[in-house]
């Protein structure tokens, strides 16, 4: 299985002191992600009931050719403080070269303070296999055919 390689780049106003993405056991999935701040902001940002965000990670990658980064909730925020990602999983093209930042909205009943170099969500890399799109006069049928939305029950 091919590795890729993340090239990473802080942005000019980042801490470095802030870790990389890095993985918190061998078996993990995901990258931890943190926030990272521009020095006035160091303190933190509140993130009211209800509310979302641009958090930044103060990075730009660049992802090789053939491969995603899938930007994922953190399960322990999600569990303990119903903080997730607006749009999950985010996806980071290979072709894109911006600042990597992470939607965050607070769906909990508390404000939540998000702490400058917290892990506030993971970046899982996986291949893209694309495909091609054509028209047909008909689709196959199956078992299932047009249910959707709870059409096979709850049991």
């Amino acid at each position: 299985m091919q590795v890729p390689d993340i090239e990473v780049v802080r942005e000019d106003w980042a801490d470095a002191d802030v870790a990389l993405p890095d993985y918190a056991t061998a078996g993990a999935a995901g990258a931890d992600l943190r926030a990272n701040f521009a020095e006035a902001d160091r303190g933190g940002m509140v993130l009211a009931p209800g509310a979302r965000a641009l958090v930044p990670t103060g990075l730009r990658v660049a992802i090789p050719d053939g491969f995603e980064m899938q930007v994922r909730p953190r399960s322990g925020l999600a569990l303990k403080h119903g903080v997730t990602l607006a749009n999950a999983p985010g996806t980071i093209d290979s072709d894109y070269r911006g600042p990597l930042g992470v939607i965050l909205i607070n769906l909990g009943d508390e404000p939540f303070t998000i702490e400058h170099g917290a892990r506030i969500a993971q970046a899982v890399v996986a291949p893209v296999v694309k495909a091609e799109y054509r028209i047909v006069g008909a689709l196959s049928d199956t078992s299932r055919g047009s249910g959707g939305f709870g059409s096979t029950g709850t049991r």
